[in-house]
């Protein structure tokens, strides 16, 4: 396919080549040349401020050919509302310049803008444009590159494109391997006298139980997810905490011989990926010590990375995952709200708003997070699939990949998570279904 355009840049080849190459599947050339455009027999799309003939002319804004971050001005309609629109601008394939709008949800450009932070000094969900519009519930990225596909076929029937096949991925976050189990003498025995203060007795018998080996520990759940997964046959990346003991990292200990044996034995038959510690967030240092010890344990490199509190400032965090050679981050996504934070379930390639530049990391976004249902949105167990179908159903209409974030310890029917146990289960289920 042809596209014509006044100049290029960094921004619009980045942007044609995730809707073209990565979404759709087809390639593309570019040109300046008006006439070279004009004569030119196949399927060609101008994208410019003009319409030359009766090709498919896609209005541009200004956004692909800028440098720099300013302040933009954005319209949401819905698609009902575009008659009056089409009634003066005949010549417009879209009411909306699809590109721009795809390049602002991908590259987070609003993140970059300034904003007020959560509790965690995270981008607030609530904040974000596609919550304020409605639209965070849907992969708007890829339903915007097939509205395009569909318009090129109707000007252009000879054009086929390949398709793509929905995927569903499975991650676990590992971020404290036992409730009880490995946590060592003075935070078992401090974690004991708390409990006795408070004359809580059932939690001191429990912990007594585990800790002398007579009752299972309830955050070993890793039986029931081998299960699980072995049921559905479906893909697992675990993710593994191994930062220093912390207010907001508080795993197991990653010299404890045990937590290293399970780490080998998920490692024996999964993908697993470091969690990046809280702390490491505002320290590269402890993040490529952590990455080490996960190499150390599983005796082969570390690639893939999600940030633990889902930690990301753009662009410091990813800057810093580039510098550990980290080739694949799971991070994109809200912690408060369950959707599409870049708008899309399509793997894609970080770009570097400040640089101007795109960089080998890929994002890969996903939609659903169990401690988003009980913390942030405090639902019930039983509604859980009532907000994760609609996102399934939507990914599945585009061919996507759906990826659930789900936690070791939310299996285990253990408080704060007791009556959530078969929760992942049915998710699975409905996820992996054709």
């Amino acid at each position: 396919m042809l596209i014509y355009t006044t100049s290029s840049t960094v921004r619009l080849k980045y942007t044609l080549d995730l809707v073209f190459n990565g979404i759709l599947g087809i390639d593309y050339t570019l040109t300046h040349n008006a006439d070279d455009f004009s004569f030119y027999t196949g399927a060609k799309l101008n994208y410019s401020e003009t319409a030359i003939g009766s090709e498919l002319f896609i209005f541009a804004t200004k956004l692909l050919f800028q440098k720099g971050i300013k302040s933009q001005e954005i319209s949401v309609f819905d698609w009902g509302e575009t008659k009056a629109f089409f009634a003066t601008h005949p010549r417009y394939a879209l009411p909306f310049d699809p590109f721009a709008a795809i390049f602002y949800m991908v590259t987070r450009y609003e993140e970059y803008l300034p904003h007020k932070g959560d509790a965690h000094q995270r981008f607030d969900a609530l904040e974000s444009l596609a919550y304020r519009k409605g639209f965070l519930q849907q992969p708007v990225v890829d339903i915007y590159a097939y509205k395009l596909r569909d318009l090129l076929q109707q000007y252009y029937p000879e054009m086929s494109f390949p398709g793509r096949r929905y995927r569903y991925i499975s991650t676990l976050d590992i971020d404290n391997a036992w409730a009880f189990k490995e946590k060592g003498i003075i935070r078992n025995g401090g974690a004991l006298l708390r409990s006795l203060l408070r004359f809580e007795f059932p939690k001191i018998i429990e912990r007594l139980a585990v800790l002398m080996e007579r009752k299972k520990d309830p955050y070993d759940t890793y039986d029931q997810l081998n299960a699980i997964q072995q049921e559905f046959n479906i893909h697992c990346i675990y993710f593994f905490l191994l930062g220093d003991y912390g207010i907001n990292d508080k795993n197991v200990s990653a010299t404890r011989k045990n937590f290293q044996s399970l780490i080998k034995s998920i490692a024996d038959y999964n993908e697993v990926g470091i969690h990046p510690s809280y702390a490491s967030n505002t320290d590269p240092g402890r993040l490529r010590m952590e990455q080490y010890r996960l190499q150390k344990i599983v005796r082969r490199e570390i690639m893939r990375s999600r940030q633990h509190f889902l930690k990301l400032e753009f662009p410091i965090t990813y800057r810093n995952l580039l510098d550990c050679d980290i080739s694949d981050d799971y991070t994109m996504g809200f912690a408060a709200e369950p959707g599409f934070r870049a708008g899309t379930c399509t793997t894609y390639q970080f770009y570097d708003l400040d640089r101007e530049s795109v960089t080998p990391l890929r994002i890969h976004p996903f939609m659903a997070m169990d401690a988003t249902f009980k913390y942030y949105k405090k639902i019930r167990p039983e509604e859980v699939l009532g907000y994760v179908q609609p996102l399934i159903r939507s990914v599945k209409a585009v061919e996507g990949t759906f990826i659930s974030l789900w936690h070791n310890e939310s299996i285990g029917n253990h408080p704060p998570w007791d009556g959530w146990s078969d929760v992942y289960r049915e998710v699975v289920r409905a996820a992996s279904s054709s």
